[in-house]
């Protein structure tokens, strides 16, 4: 039998044990099996939720927690010059104090500390732009890094050289990789209608209506509160959402039908969020509304290369189908960036209302069963 170290981590805001042993098939297969298991490539590691039962095998207790930033500190920096290392806690701590999204201070620091473990003993901050750009040619040629990492790498970088260092203008004469422009994948009606009743558990069934009825994100239905459904102004309140910004939906009709009916069966009763896990007070995982969208899918012989987001494609596709203005439906999906967001009027709660979500002109034509 391996020997299996445990830590108490956070991972994106939640509680989460991390294990980590020698590679054994007969573990993985094990670990592999535990509801939320997930492999972390920065931690080298598996995690699963830190529900009291899995604490209780693992024999750790609640004092026992430390943050992400610090554990993935005491990791991957073996080789590091003494500068360098300084350089990289300049780097997270700066992320840290500008409160940037768990996932976005994991992914520049990964991206960043690909840079450090080559570069060994020379100093990162004298790294001049034509350094740069062999490095970014290195990675695109030698390394044959995907359009979407060599942008992380490069916002990363772009970061340090800009906020850190106070070099302006550091990052125009090196090119960006030109991003393959992927259309989205989106289901019919008649495709979202054989999804619906392909599931039975109605806690499953909500989730996915949720998301579609309004064109949510994965995290957003289950980051949903009881306190943000306002069916007095038929409005749903998305809380800090990509980007950390805040907006409200469309609140459907069916929908409120749906959620109340959901809440007057599920037991336990929900205390904080509208969908919760195994922790009462705990948001249902991400992961697992993406592996019940799976399921779903294939129990509905749907043959399509579709995901959880492609519920958020097919509602803004079907909207703009209806005729909707599409600056209403960016409104809406919260599709606001730094150049454009001059370009798009906000929605005003009058009009958001007037705005019939597609679900429930699926629902009248009585293809779908709750």
């Amino acid at each position: 039998m391996p020997q299996v170290t445990y830590h108490l981590i956070t991972h994106r805001g939640r509680k989460r044990i991390l294990l980590k042993f020698e590679h054994n098939k007969e573990w993985n297969a094990r670990i592999k099996k535990v509801e939320d298991a997930q492999w972390s490539a920065t931690h080298k590691g598996w995690h699963i939720p830190a529900t009291k039962t899995n604490m209780d095998k693992c024999g750790i207790k609640e004092e026992a927690i430390i943050t992400v930033s610090s554990q993935t500190k005491a990791e991957n920096i073996i080789g590091l010059s003494r500068n360098n290392k300084e350089q990289l806690k300049l780097f997270v701590d700066r992320m840290l104090l500008q409160k940037l999204s768990n996932s976005t201070i994991t992914t520049y620091r990964k991206e960043f500390l690909q840079l450090l473990q080559l570069l060994k003993k020379k100093n990162v901050q004298d790294l001049t732009p034509d350094d740069l750009k062999r490095y970014m040619l290195y990675c695109a040629e030698k390394l044959k890094l995907r359009e979407n990492t060599l942008h992380s790498r490069l916002n990363a970088l772009k970061y340090y050289f800009e906020k850190i260092l106070k070099r302006e203008k550091f990052f125009w004469e090196i090119p960006r990789a030109k991003k393959h422009l992927q259309l989205p994948k989106v289901l019919g009606e008649k495709e979202i209608s054989k999804l619906f009743n392909a599931l039975t558990n109605k806690k499953h069934k909500a989730i996915l209506f949720t998301a579609y009825s309004a064109g949510l994100r994965v995290s957003e239905p289950v980051n949903l509160k009881l306190k943000h459904i306002d069916s007095d102004r038929m409005q749903l309140f998305i809380e800090k959402a990509k980007g950390k910004k805040d907006r409200y939906v469309t609140l459907s009709p069916v929908l409120v039908d749906v959620l109340r009916s959901y809440y007057k069966e599920i037991k336990p009763k929900p205390r904080v969020y509208v969908f919760e896990g195994e922790l009462p007070g705990e948001p249902y995982p991400s992961i697992t509304a993406q592996k019940v969208f799976q399921r779903a899918k294939e129990k509905a012989g749907i043959q399509k290369d579709v995901s959880f987001h492609s519920l958020r494609h097919s509602f803004a596709t079907h909207l703009l189908e209806k005729g909707i203005d599409i600056r209403f439906i960016k409104d809406i999906l919260g599709h606001f960036s730094i150049k454009t967001t001059e370009r798009y009027l906000h929605v005003t709660r009058e009009r958001l209302v007037n705005i019939t979500s597609p679900l429930d002109d699926i629902w009248e034509k009585g293809d779908i069963k709750w």
